[in-house]
């Protein structure tokens, strides 16, 4: 008799990291991640290096046929590449060379995180003015294919680099709930881009995952999380913040889950990390039993929580001290580790 094919690639109680990380040297963030978190390590970000480290600056290295600049705002569309471009490109080359010689012989699942096309689009300015692309839908949709094309080639580019790992993508959408919303403002800011439907950003997502060929995420750390959209996309997981999950939200978290979506739950907060001591912090037990109590709310089969759900920090610990980084990425691993434990138990 066959075995059943597992629904997720990751191990049941796995947890992992969001993407950024302190610091400036890549292969002492990868050592870091590979030591905390040994069953779902991920590439790590680091923003501390300034522009092109940065969300939006380190994924336009990876788009074709398009260029960008800084400018005191952020980045808009330029004419050619640049020193800027060359910064960026010469960053994220840094940290794949890293990766390779510190995880070259990773064999787990393995995590890469790159900005998806709407926080893109959010973000980045057009070239005649100082709107964002969202305004204009021709811009979108060519910020999107160059999009899907440069992802695929980073992420067969980190295939190579880690051949025995098998490659998660993790597109970061924090501006998505804002596109759908139409509440992403003007360069003014006395307008905002009007809403865009669900079904044609499920698209766009859609675009870039199916031409990345690897197992999908979409990371939405903010209020009013679009699961439908998510689960339209054709993304396998949501990524999310547990403490940003309102009460209406979760009969949306409960059909995405019937309908075999995966979870990322940023179920250990890292806000004011700098002010709390390890004893003032949640234990793994308590944050494990959080997660169970919402997964027991919406009337989801406890069995199915380990499974379905891994655990991660609520935010990325760019912000965060070396050593409050580590003890988050410990507790995410240690209350991945008890879920299991405290589901059998009947606990939470």
């Amino acid at each position: 008799m066959s075995q059943e094919t597992p629904p997720f690639p990751w191990p049941p109680g796995s947890a992992t990291g969001v993407g950024p990380m302190p610091g400036t040297d890549p292969a002492e963030a990868i050592a870091v991640v590979l030591g905390e978190l040994p069953g779902f390590p991920h590439l790590p970000e680091l923003p501390a290096r300034g522009p092109g480290a940065d969300l939006t600056g380190r994924t336009a290295a990876l788009l074709v046929g398009l260029a960008v600049e800084t400018t005191t705002r952020g980045w808009r569309f330029a004419a050619r590449p640049g020193r800027d471009l060359r910064h960026a490109d010469g960053l994220l080359q840094r940290d794949l060379d890293a990766l390779e010689e510190v995880a070259g012989d990773c064999d787990t699942v393995f995590k890469v995180q790159v900005c998806g096309p709407w926080t893109m689009a959010a973000t980045i300015e057009l070239a005649r003015s100082q709107n964002p692309a969202l305004a204009d839908p021709a811009a979108v949709a060519d910020l999107a294919e160059s999009l899907a094309e440069g992802i695929a080639a980073h992420v067969a580019d980190v295939r190579k680099r880690v051949p025995r790992a098998l490659v998660l993508l993790q597109l970061d959408e924090p501006a998505l709930p804002a596109v759908l919303a139409g509440s992403v403002p003007t360069a003014s800011g006395l307008n905002r881009i009007a809403e865009i439907d669900a079904a044609t950003t499920a698209a766009a997502l859609g675009t870039v995952l199916r031409a990345s060929k690897a197992f999908g995420i979409v990371h939405c750390p903010a209020a009013e999380i679009p699961f439908g959209v998510i689960r339209d996309s054709g993304a396998g997981a949501a990524g999310f913040d547990l403490g940003l999950l309102r009460r209406e939200d979760e009969d949306a978290l409960g059909e995405a889950a019937e309908a075999g979506l995966g979870f990322l739950a940023g179920a250990v907060q890292t806000t004011n990390s700098e002010r709390r001591n390890r004893a003032d912090s949640p234990a793994p037990r308590d944050t494990a039993a959080e997660m169970i109590a919402v997964w027991r709310r919406i009337g989801l089969p406890a069995a199915t929580l380990a499974v379905s759900v891994v655990l991660t920090p609520a935010a990325g610990l760019a912000g965060a001290s070396p050593a409050a980084a580590r003890a988050a990425l410990a507790r995410c691993r240690e209350a991945a580790r008890i879920l299991p434990e405290l589901v059998e138990e009947g606990r939470g």
